[in-house]
């Protein structure tokens, strides 16, 4: 690994710290679902496009920041320090869909599309998974027919994050049903105002709704909306979710490294009953430890991964492991606080507990959504160890 800051990285990590001191809103004022939340994120999205801070890791050609692996790393650790989540309703448009299109679109689409995610005047959801297509996601049913110059479109999709608010989806489609499952899909732009589409968002245990479940009766979008080829679809997707696993979460490892300190703190200055500090108990303070510990490892993997990345130019595998280890190790951080607030975890009043106990709600889904952490072995163990199928 060679990854060292020049004094240009030092001086643009200082101005980006002080762009996002002075412009970023509370993370407390962010609502949960919901038009509001909706307008919350277009907006901070508007603003970072104002202030030139938009679109880190595309390229100025698209109007992005053109930034370096380097730039990229030091912005999202700068975000992470705001308390605003890595992953809000504008990644799927910023992060899978918008880097899609500009590796695989044709000029068109790329005009008609990257500008208004960019600016912040649209939002974008993904139409990959469905009931019996999870993680084996080359099993899809949903079927598209092509009808003069229109695909006619009939299924469902699940676990749709944002559908309710989103304006454009990234759709996995079956066009093929007579060649291997791989070679059958196509990947298409849907409007998610067409008719025959029906959304019902699903409230999950931690009392948020933001994924959806998606219905398509005989929609009609137009062949001009494929990326790519008809049945050609599974590479196109493949390069979404190489974006996904290579660089989403890295706000989300400094973010916790970041709980685990407060946690520490936590247990430094609340007392057991026998008014002793909670850190007093050698298994919680071996447990701390041992959390930043790991803590302190993810963030050399960011770094190996970021590194990689610089001498190759394109995410790779290795991001599997990042999010691997992130998932896991964001439940047990989440278990160690229920640990630190003991039966104050379960009363509305104490309301320091509340978030962290959100939070471990929320971390039941960390090693599920973006791919389970089964397959993420599968991908390490094939294309990283080299081990045979």
């Amino acid at each position: 690994m060679r990854l060292s800051f020049s004094d240009d990285d030092v001086e643009f990590r200082e101005q980006a710290r002080t762009w996002l001191t002075e412009h970023a809103p509370s993370p407390a004022d962010r609502p949960g679902s919901g038009p509001d939340m909706r307008t919350f994120d277009l907006e901070w999205q508007q603003a970072q496009h104002a202030g030139g801070w938009a679109g880190m890791d595309w390229p100025t050609e698209y109007g992005g920041r053109g930034a370096t692996v380097t730039e990229s790393l030091i912005w999202q650790e700068e975000y992470a320090r705001t308390g605003l989540p890595g992953i809000d309703s504008r990644f799927v448009g910023l992060s899978h869909a918008g880097p899609t299109l500009m590796a695989r679109a044709t000029a068109e689409q790329k005009e008609a599309h990257l500008a208004p995610i960019l600016r912040g005047d649209v939002l974008w959801c993904q139409g990959f998974s469905e009931p019996e297509a999870g993680s084996d996601l080359a099993a899809l049913k949903t079927r598209a027919v092509v009808d003069g110059d229109e695909l006619v479109v009939t299924g469902q999709k699940i676990w749709t994050s944002y559908a309710d608010q989103a304006d454009w989806q990234e759709l996995l489609v079956r066009t093929n049903h007579d060649v291997p499952k791989h070679k059958g899909i196509t990947w298409v732009i849907c409007d998610m105002r067409l008719p025959g589409i029906e959304v019902r968002p699903i409230r999950t245990m931690d009392g948020h709704a933001e994924f959806c479940e998606v219905f398509y009766d005989e929609v009609r979008i137009p062949l001009r909306n494929i990326v790519g080829d008809v049945d050609g679809g599974w590479s196109v997707a493949m390069s979404t979710l190489s974006f996904e696993r290579g660089t989403a979460f890295t706000v989300h490892q400094v973010q916790l490294a970041e709980s685990v300190e407060q946690l520490i703190a936590i247990a430094h200055d609340r007392s057991d009953d026998h008014g002793r500090p909670l850190l007093a108990d050698e298994e919680l303070a071996r447990a701390l430890a041992r959390a930043r510990a790991d803590c302190a490892a993810l963030k050399a993997m960011t770094y190996m991964g970021v590194s990689r990345n610089a001498a190759t130019g394109q995410p790779g595998p290795e991001g599997s492991m990042l999010k691997l280890r992130w998932s896991e190790l964001a439940k047990q951080v989440s278990r160690i606080a229920l640990e630190v607030f003991g039966a104050s975890a379960l009363s509305r009043s104490d309301r320091q507990a509340g978030s962290w106990v959100e939070q471990f709600l929320l971390s039941f889904g960390f090693t599920i959504g973006g791919g389970t952490s089964e397959i993420q072995r599968n991908i390490i163990a094939e294309r990283v160890l080299g081990l045979p199928r």
